[in-house]
């Protein structure tokens, strides 16, 4: 790759963005640009309060607004994508231009785990497991689509899949980060 690097998170909610994004962030010294601060910082609302009062086609809306602003943000960074935002075709042409796109693939029974209980999630009232199920099958295949790197999340630790994503940007984008282990 070419390009001054930009590494943006995909994957199902549950997968480990936000936890991984904060690693990636302290141990390169690179902000963090995670979708859901970024959907709050245009709309001044979060993902759970824009799909109550507006439903889901105004969320997925929102959320690609709020990945278009992170897509513009000055490298070196790190984005946290929306789980949702793979569905838009729009948004997977613009991931296949920003950066390393780094997909943290997770199986349903490690997303059912680690979502069960997370108030932010609301996918989860309605549908549950089998909600994330039948999704896990719709977006696998997306994310692969657009995905530099797949790193798979299931029975690892955060730390360790940091330490994994560090290494394989190494490797796309030479010279960066400066503060790479």
């Amino acid at each position: 790759m070419t390009t001054a690097c930009r590494v943006i998170l995909v994957g199902m909610m549950g997968s480990g963005k936000t936890t991984v994004g904060q690693l990636l962030s302290d141990r390169t010294g690179w902000p963090y640009h995670d979708n859901d601060e970024l959907l709050n910082r245009l709309y001044g609302a979060t993902p759970r309060q824009v799909l109550a009062q507006s439903g889901e086609a105004t969320l997925r809306e929102t959320e690609s607004s709020a990945l278009v602003l992170g897509l513009e943000s000055a490298v070196p960074c790190i984005v946290g994508a929306a789980a949702g935002t793979i569905l838009d075709e729009r948004n997977r042409r613009l991931l296949g231009h920003a950066g390393v796109v780094v997909w943290l693939r997770a199986g349903p029974d490690a997303l059912n785990e680690r979502t069960f209980g997370a108030d932010h999630r609301p996918w989860l009232d309605t549908g549950g497991e089998a909600w994330v199920r039948s999704t896990v099958i719709e977006r696998h295949p997306l994310y692969e689509s657009v995905a530099d790197v797949i790193v798979d999340t299931d029975g690892r630790e955060p730390d360790e899949i940091a330490q994994e994503i560090l290494g394989r940007v190494a490797e796309l984008c030479p010279g960066e980060p400066e503060r790479m282990p």
